[in-house]
């Protein structure tokens, strides 16, 4: 998504670049970069198979003291 801003006759820099930030902020493309700067990438299948073990190996932890504390 190019956008092209020329300088029109009798244009001093400053009311260029005032023309320039607007129709940038009017065309969006702001908002897009920072929803690609910010966005989160999908865990790999590998990345997920860890987390469920490890979330796994923790229930049964806490389940174990809260067993052995009613004892």
């Amino acid at each position: 998504m190019a956008l092209e801003i020329r300088r029109k006759q009798r244009e001093n820099a400053q009311a260029m670049m005032r023309r320039f930030q607007k129709a940038v902020q009017q065309s969006g493309i702001l908002l897009e970069k920072r929803r690609r700067q910010f966005a989160k990438r999908a865990k790999s299948d590998n990345m997920q198979k860890r987390s469920a073990l490890r979330k796994i190996e923790t229930k049964k932890k806490y389940d174990l003291i809260k067993k052995m504390r009613k004892a």
